[in-house]
This record gives C-alpha cells, structure tokens and sequence, in this order.
C-alpha cells in the first residue's frame, strides 16, 4: 500500500514496489497536474481537469439572477481521470489510517481481513454518497414531483452540484478497477467485484450520457442507502458475530429497494417519456427519447434487478443452511451421549448391602463339587 514504511524494498518498477508505492506516484502525478496552474501556457490544460466544464449561462428575465448549468461533452473525460486519481489517494488513506489499524486489533483470517477491507471502503463512499445525494435531492425538489423525472425531457442542462456529483461516481467506480490488482484483491474474489463495478459504470454513465440524471439520481440514492446498511452490518459481524440483527433489517430495505427501482423506471420510460412533446433522436440536442431506447434501458434495469434479487435470495438460503446446521450441531452437543444410564450403587441396597432379591444384582455362581 501507498505511505507504508517498508523494511526491505522491492525492486524498482517491481510489481511489489508499484503496489507498495502507487498511492505515492498517484500523487505526484496530480500535483503535476496543480502544478500546471501556475503557469499560463500549461493553464487552460490543467483546468480542464481540475474544474467542471461546459458552463452555461441562463437568465430568464432582465430582473433574475443569472442561473449557471452545465452540460456534458468530451472533455469531462479529463476531469473523470484527476478524479479518478484522488479517489486512489483517498483509498489509500483510508486503507491505511483506519483500515489497518482496525484489522490488526481484530486479528481476522485472510479471508474475513479481504472482505472486512472491502465493506471498511464501499461503507464510507455510500455514506458520502448517500449524504450527498440526499443533500441534491432536498435542494432540486427531484423526489416530491415523480412527473418531474419526465417532464422537460431531454434534461440537458445540470446544476454545478448534479454534474460533479456524476463526475465523482464514474470517477469512483472506474478507480475500484485498478484497485482489484494494487489491493491484492484473491483471484476468486476478482469476478464478483469486477460484475458490480462494471454495472455501475454502465448504468451511472449510460444515465450520464442519455440525460436521465434525474432518474439516475433518484435510484441512486435509496440503493446506496441499502448497501451502505449492508456493509456496516458486515463490519460490526466481523467485529462481533453475535451482532446479526442489521442484516435482518437490511434484508427488508433491499428488497423495498428493489420494488422502488421498477417501479420508477416502468413509470418514467413505459408511460412518462412515451408522453412527451419530444420524441426522437438527435446527438446534437441530446434528445434520445425513442422506443428502441426508452426499452433498452428498461430491460437493462430490470435485468439488472431480477440478477440482484436472485444473489440475494441465494445468500438467504446460504445463511439459512448454516444456522441450521448451527442448530442442528448444538442439540447433538446438548442430548446425552449415551441413552442407557448407570444404576445407582446405592439403589437395591439395605444399610449398603445388596440384597438378594434385587433382580439387578448379579447372580451367585454355583460352587462345582469336587
């Protein structure tokens, strides 16, 4: 991991020492960056990364304000990849601050520490996430008005808030896929992370490019909730394993969740957009309000849906089995070894003798003549 003080240092250009050092490079690649700013020829480079782009200035009527919004283009490329590499930074200090030290009072195995680091960092980008998120929410108004999320349509324009918040998830997510190699993330556990991640940059993105951010802003923010519930639940198990009652309340949210995500897409691409005054396609209005699309992208989600919901009811049975054969392994410990039970010494017997006609006690051998 990056600021880890090594005894012994790796070769250089080794993979053990990219690994061990990448935090530190990655910063010194996005001071480079900062450092552009300083002078004016290398000015209008840096910028494009560092700031949001594509301003536009609305202004309603000569007694108004003047409203700034933004749009998306080609270079939001730029700014995704200086992200990108403050969120490696980020994840590196938090691996290394709190992480650690977390595991080396823990004493997990190698399984349970690489699955304790995972939920110790999705926990604190959902809470971000989801405070953020909220926080856009209450300011827009997007989620007292369903209509809303139709209505307008295409919704090219963005406040400064919106953008940088899809800005920041792309950038995220598409840092996560590096991390798989400079975390040391097991090679069974590599397929199941790489389909998550995958699906959130298709679907953050693809609702990014088709001006659905208000749709895509509004499922975000439940379904954050629900995983940051998750992997807070994860952590305080791996903390404690008799503390399970929050998977139990992050069962019901998930599957409310679930519900809530069909439901809005079906209103907004089967009945809301089918009945607006913009229908069509063109690239230069951003307008993609067209049947083959508006079903596209429902049959994404909802497979999407129908994939979470079976991985989900997967690892309910799975939980089921193993508290069942907790319970089965506990009576067996519990029930007696053997059913047959030793007669009391004492019993049969007149002031400690044994008396003959007990028909317990053992019967006399006949003394052979000789």
């Amino acid at each position: 991991m990056g600021f880890r003080k090594k005894n012994k240092s790796p070769p250089v250009l080794s993979h053990e020492f990219v690994i061990q050092n990448h935090a530190d490079m990655v910063s010194c690649l996005a001071m480079i960056i900062l450092l552009g700013l300083m002078f004016e020829v290398t000015a209008k480079f840096a910028i494009m990364f560092i700031t949001v782009q594509y301003n536009v200035t609305h202004v309603h009527d000569e007694t108004s304000e003047p409203l700034n919004l933004y749009q998306y283009g080609p270079k939001d490329v730029a700014t995704v990849f200086f992200y990108l590499l403050i969120a490696v930074i980020l994840h590196a200090l938090i691996q290394e601050y709190i992480l650690d030290k977390m595991n080396r009072r823990l004493h997990l195995s190698k399984t349970k520490h690489s699955k304790f680091n995972e939920s110790g960092q999705l926990a604190a980008f959902y809470l971000f996430s989801f405070l953020w998120g909220c926080s856009i929410l209450t300011a827009e108004d997007f989620a007292t008005k369903p209509t809303f999320l139709w209505e307008g349509y295409p919704h090219t324009h963005m406040v400064f808030q919106v953008k940088f918040f899809y800005i920041c998830q792309i950038a995220y997510w598409l840092h996560a896929l590096p991390e798989l190699y400079f975390q040391k993330v097991r090679k069974e556990d590599i397929p199941r992370q790489l389909y998550y991640i995958c699906l959130y940059v298709v679907h953050i993105t693809g609702a990014y490019v088709l001006n659905l951010h208000r749709l895509g802003l509004v499922l975000l923010v439940p379904h954050y909730l629900v995983e940051l519930l998750f992997h807070a639940s994860r952590l305080f198990y791996f903390s404690d394993e008799n503390k399970q009652k929050g998977f139990t309340l992050w069962a019901m949210l998930f599957v409310i969740a679930r519900l809530l995500t069909l439901t809005l897409s079906v209103l907004t691409f089967g009945f809301g957009l089918p009945r607006t005054e913009n229908q069509g396609f063109s690239l230069v209005e951003g307008n993609f309000n067209v049947l083959t699309i508006r079903m596209t992208c429902l049959a994404a989600i909802c497979l999407t849906q129908a994939w979470m919901m079976w991985k989900f009811i997967n690892f309910q049975l799975k939980k089921w089995r193993e508290h069942s054969q907790n319970q089965a392994s506990k009576r067996k410990a519990v029930s007696p070894k053997s059913k047959l039970h030793k007669r009391d010494p004492a019993r049969g017997a007149t002031n400690g003798v044994v008396s003959s006609d007990d028909k317990t006690s053992p019967r006399a051998r006949k003394v052979k003549a000789s």
